[in-house]
């Protein structure tokens, strides 16, 4: 096994089952919330899943993409 895959593992106890009932109810919640409240949610849990800080979030890469001329 290498060290890559000690390192990322599946931590099981963060997800749990739902029955139909509870998956139908499942974000009812934010339904109510505007765009910016849900988009103030989306940066939030992106700072946690790729582990950056909230308030210096890591700037774009530009040198990965390139412009064409249609011409």
């Amino acid at each position: 096994m290498s060290d890559n895959s000690k390192k990322y593992k599946l931590d099981r106890s963060a997800f749990r089952a739902r029955n139909a009932s509870e998956q139908v109810n499942y974000g009812k919640e934010y339904q109510d919330l505007n765009w910016k409240d849900r988009m103030r949610i989306h940066q939030y849990l992106n700072s946690i899943a790729y582990g950056y800080d909230l308030s210096n979030p890591p700037k774009m890469d530009r040198t990965a993409f390139c412009m064409k001329s249609r011409e």
